[in-house]
């Protein structure tokens, strides 16, 4: 008689699943005699001491027990005459507590107010407008210059990387810096 061979599979499944269950059980039910969860709590030195002048005057251990199912009526007594003292704050609601007021007992002169220290003017534009250009069917083209460089313009171009030409008129024309968002006239001058 074969017992197992047909099948192996079921064979090594069945060996590694009784590896597993055989400490298993050892594991649990090896203890049984020892368990910790219907122990008694240690003695204290305080009970131990109470206790003793207890079986000396012929009273019950019971009331030292930290498991004593009495009722004791003076300690009940005791806790109702203590008297529960607010400190102004409902534990049943969030909020802050509140800010207690300081009483100053010497006159505090008021700090001085800081007054804001003017804004300087923007720096003026460097550029001198000295004529412009216009040919029929066109917009108006202006001449611009800062020191030996010379610029040519139409009205919504920006010169230098830093002013926009915004207006031209045929005695001045609108300069305004980007960088400070400064607007300037700059009048006709000759060169």
């Amino acid at each position: 008689m074969k017992i197992g061979a047909e099948n192996k599979k079921q064979l090594y499944w069945m060996i590694g699943l009784l590896a597993i269950a055989i400490p298993l059980a050892v594991y649990e039910f090896g203890g049984m005699g020892t368990g910790t969860s219907a122990a008694a709590p240690p003695a204290t030195s305080s009970t131990s001491s109470n206790s003793g002048a207890q079986k000396k005057s012929g009273g019950v251990l019971a009331a030292n027990n930290l498991l004593d199912p009495t009722l004791h009526t003076a300690m009940l007594d005791a806790s109702r005459r203590v008297k529960y003292e607010a400190g102004g704050r409902n534990i049943f609601r969030m909020e802050e507590p509140p800010i207690p007021k300081v009483i100053a007992t010497v006159k505090a002169t008021p700090p001085p107010i800081a007054t804001p220290t003017p804004v300087p003017p923007p720096p003026p534009i460097p550029l001198k407008f000295y004529g412009f250009a216009s040919k029929s069917n066109e917009p108006k083209k202006v001449f611009l210059a800062e020191g030996p460089s010379i610029f040519v313009a139409r009205q919504g171009e920006i010169v230098d990387r830093r002013y926009k030409v915004v207006q031209i008129q045929n005695n001045s024309v609108t300069i305004e810096d980007l960088l400070t968002n400064n607007r300037q006239p700059i009048p006709l001058t000759a060169r």
